[in-house]
This record gives C-alpha cells, structure tokens and sequence, in this order.
C-alpha cells in the first residue's frame, strides 16, 4: 500500500513539474508578445503619420513635426558590423585555443578573464572610452588610419574619437564574451574520434583544427557571431557616450553618429508631445523586431550543432 502510495506521490511530483515549467514558458512567451503589441498599438500614429517613409527618411526634426529613423538604423548597423569585424576573429582565436591548445592552468585564467568582460556594466565602458580610447583614437589611431589608407571613403575625415569607429570597438570588447564562449561549447560538442581519426591520417594541428573541429562547428560558430550582432544592436550607455549622438549618415567612420538604442534614451523623456512619443517608440519597435530575428536565428544554428554527440570538456 505505502507503494502504491509513493508511486502516486511521485506522479502527481513529476505531473506538477511538467505544468509548473510549462506555465513558466508560456508566461515568457506571452510576455514577449505582450512587448511587441504594446510596442505596435503605442506606435500607431507615427505608423499612420509617416508609414514606410519613417524608415527611409533621413530627417529627425522635432521643431518641425518632421520624424526619420535612416540615420539611426544606419549608426546602429555600421557600429555592430565594425564590432563584429574586431570581435570575431577574437573571439572564435580564443576559442580554438582555450579548446584545442591551452594547458588547463592557463585555460581556466583565460576563460575567467574573458567571461569577465561580460560582468562590467556598460557605463564603465562607456568612461572608459570618454577617457581612454577616444582620445587614443583621435591622436593615435584615427590619424594614422588616415594617412595611409585615407583613400578609402571608411577612413576619411577629421578624426574626433567620438564616432562609429569608436562606438564599434566598445561594442566589440562587450560581445567577445558571448562569441567566445558559445564557440567554445560548439567546439566542445565536436567528437574527440574527429581529432584524432585527422591525426591518425598524418594531419598537423592545424589541419585538424580546420577539418575535423571547425567544419563540424561552423553551424554554431555562425550562431555565436548573430547573437553577438542581437548584442550589439542592442546595446544603449556605451556606444551613446562615445558615437558622437549626430543624426547623419557619412561614409567615413570617423563621423559621429547615432544608434537607435541611443536616441530612445536621449529623447524619450524629451518627447514633449504625442507624435514625438510614438516616433521613439516606433524605433523600439524596429529594433526589437530585428534583435528578435536575429536571436530567433542564431539560436536555431546553435541548436543544429547541440544535437550532435559531445566531444570534448570545458573548463
């Protein structure tokens, strides 16, 4: 009878479980969808107002009435390829080595270290680059970029450190952690019988590396590097204090600039009459509607390579 009784109390455990982290995951489903409406019906009479226009209109004229997001969906675009172009041959390098070369010791320093970057606010990023990099920029760099490859549009300019190419290095720095980490877990699920059925053919470390370990991983490697663009694109008080917060589209990424992130913290709270309002809200809105895709995205190729037998171990 108390078997019976214990067999019972087990399935009623394991059924109210089930329900209890199923309602859990409705709940955040809901949530999102209760976002994204809220975003939507908030938004309506910039939507009426200006319609597709709003998003290929370069003026942002609030004197005026007059309302364009171009300007901040290209700063927003620009930044995040320019952080991704740094961050991830970084960041899928840190990978291979913490993976595939270094010892444990210097292993799990690295890996701290890194996974450390992800644990600073953004407003310290944001000081430091007032502080250190845009200057750096303006005197060093920018200068020297300019001279020897001015003749390329990207590079022209005055420098003023305050511009896309330094709110793309702040974003760089702040989504190596993700990149580095999620590669390592893909690499991570790669078989250990690849490694060396590839050495026990004659093929060097290197050669092991590119056929048997990033081959089988570049589903996910691709994966990390999208959601380190969700990051990015995401992204508010670093690159608002240091890409200048200029609403123009230039060439050169040595011209401020400004993110869609950033003028929705600058201007909501200035937003002094309805149309204004809606017009913030629509930008939330684009920008929530391609971090969205793009993590929907890169979660599917992550998955695609989790499915796969597991290989070696992380620290």
């Amino acid at each position: 009878m108390s078997t019976d009784n214990n067999r019972l109390y087990e399935s009623m455990g394991d059924k109210t479980l089930r329900y209890v982290t199923l309602l859990m995951a409705i709940l955040v489903v809901i949530l999102m969808v209760w976002i994204g409406w809220q975003m939507f019906s908030s938004s309506q009479e910039s939507i009426q107002h200006f319609g597709w226009a709003f998003i290929t209109s370069r003026v942002w004229d609030p004197v005026h009435h007059v309302f364009g997001a171009l300007p901040f969906i290209y700063g927003t675009i620009v930044t995040s390829v320019v952080a991704l172009i740094i961050a991830a041959p970084i960041g899928i390098s840190v990978a291979i080595f913490l993976n595939e070369m270094a010892p444990s010791t210097i292993r799990k320093v690295v890996a701290f270290l890194v996974e450390l970057l992800a644990a600073i606010p953004s407003v310290v990023y944001g000081l430091w680059g007032i502080f250190v990099l845009a200057p750096v920029l303006r005197q060093s760099v920018e200068p020297w970029l300019t001279k020897w490859f001015g003749f390329i549009p990207w590079f022209k300019g005055a420098p003023v450190g305050f511009d896309m190419f330094g709110g793309g290095i702040i974003l760089a720095i702040m989504i190596l952690p993700t990149i580095t980490s999620i590669s390592r877990e893909v690499m991570a699920a790669v078989p250990i019988a690849h490694r060396e059925a590839a050495l026990a053919l004659g093929a060097t470390k290197w050669e092991m590396i590119r056929i048997s370990v990033l081959s089988y991983s570049k589903s996910g490697i691709l994966g990390s590097i999208m959601l380190g663009l969700g990051r990015a694109l995401g992204e508010t008080m670093a690159v608002t204090m240091v890409i200048g917060n200029m609403p123009k589209i230039s060439s050169s990424l040595f011209s401020s600039a400004y993110s869609m992130a950033a003028v929705i913290a600058n201007e909501f709270t200035e937003a002094t009459y309805s149309l204004y309002l809606s017009s913030c809200i629509e930008i939330g809105l684009i920008l929530f509607g391609i971090t969205l895709l793009l993590n929907i995205f890169a979660r599917l190729l992550v998955w695609s390579v989790a499915r796969g037998p597991k290989g070696g171990h992380l620290v």
